[in-house]
């Protein structure tokens, strides 16, 4: 009791040194806004209260502070954006209950030597492939027993455990529902009028981006590991039918994602918004003939992602509502004789060392 009350204690007073740092620079209003995202920070990052309670704030706060009505602010934790995630994660949830990625991991590692350098990278690319629609975390703990058990030397222990580690992580930008911070970009550019990133087309941008990065990976991860012959254990596994039908689903929702997706000026498409196609498969999960869920998987959806999600639109919406993104903007143009480049390195950089403490969904 008393450590949240200490690091509650904390998160205000750091809200309210940068509220009196901004106030120097900014109008009232933007150096609240600033004031009560510093205090969120704070709270994401220390975890004095739980994530979803600390993303509710903004419905509070900011028409307390004059910064939205709360009409303006509630209406963030509805777009649209979300029903992909929650179509995405209901099958996510289909597959995870019907063991299906059991069998898409095994099959992938048994594709590679059984060597160090192989287990490595079966590792990083079987964990990038189920992070890609599975959460990073489940992945992780999914493929950890085996990167654990393959062998009792620890050198190698952890080049495997590390290669799980990493590959979730990669595997997560690979597709839009890969990773929470995706779709809040999405959702932040469906909110400032920009044309929409295709699911596909996202696909076939990142993949050589991340195909690159989980070569790298591998290899650093590689270096000095000792090459012994390993052994890996092999299950016996008869496919059921609702894994069958999961198979099915999946392939189908490839198949009209494919169909859907315009090739200007040749084809446009079936002209269907992608949020619906997800959902509608998400909720098929339910339906006859699939019968995979039951009202009480619904249990497993993370809502407090999504309350993120509504907290992460709804900053947003204020820093476009108090003009504050042109004030940071304009300052950044003011300061000319900094590169653009230099100023993209120095953001990169600072999200790349804050990630490393706080959640990357509450960051973004």
């Amino acid at each position: 009791m008393n450590k949240t009350v200490t690091k509650i204690a904390i998160a205000l007073i750091i809200g309210g040194i940068f509220f009196l740092l901004a106030f120097n620079f900014f109008s009232i209003k933007q150096a609240y806004l600033i004031g009560i995202v510093a205090f969120m920070v704070t709270l994401w990052t220390n975890e004095a209260l739980p994530l979803g309670v600390v993303s509710l704030f903004p419905i509070i706060l900011f028409p307390a502070f004059g910064i939205l009505s709360t009409n303006a602010t509630s209406i963030n934790y509805s777009k649209s954006i979300i029903f992909l995630f929650l179509g995405g994660f209901m099958l996510a949830i289909a597959v995870e209950k019907t063991n299906l990625h059991k069998i898409i991991a095994d099959k992938i590692l048994s594709l590679f030597p059984p060597t160090p350098k192989g287990i490595i990278y079966s590792l990083l690319i079987t964990s990038a492939i189920l992070s890609s629609f599975l959460s990073n975390t489940t992945t992780a703990l999914l493929l950890l027993p085996i990167g654990m058990f393959i062998t009792e030397n620890k050198d190698l222990k952890m080049r495997f455990v590390l290669s799980i580690a990493y590959g979730a992580s990669i595997g997560g930008i690979i597709t839009p529902i890969g990773t929470p911070p995706n779709l809040i970009l999405l959702g932040i550019m469906e909110d400032k009028g920009l044309e929409m990133i295709p699911f596909l087309k996202w696909i076939f941008m990142i993949f050589p981006l991340a195909l690159i990065m989980l070569i790298f990976t591998g290899w650093i991860l590689s270096i000095g590991a000792k090459n012994i012959p390993l052994k890996r254990e092999m299950f016996e596994y008869k496919i059921t039918k609702e894994q069958k039908k999961v198979s099915f689903a999946i392939i189908a929702l490839i198949l009209v994602l494919l169909i859907n997706t315009p090739i200007k000026p040749y084809y446009e498409g079936l002209g269907l918004n992608e949020k619906g196609i997800l959902l509608f498969f998400g909720l098929l999960m339910f339906m006859p003939p699939f019968n995979i869920l039951e009202w009480e998987d619904s249990k497993k959806i993370p809502f407090e992602i999504i309350f993120l999600f509504g907290a992460g639109f709804a900053i947003a919406k204020a820093f476009s509502n108090t003009k504050l993104d042109h004030a940071i903007a304009e300052y950044l143009l003011k300061t000319g004789d900094i590169s653009p480049y230099l100023i993209l390195l120095l953001i990169a950089a600072l999200i790349t060392f804050t990630t490393e403490i706080t959640s990357n969904t509450a960051l973004t």
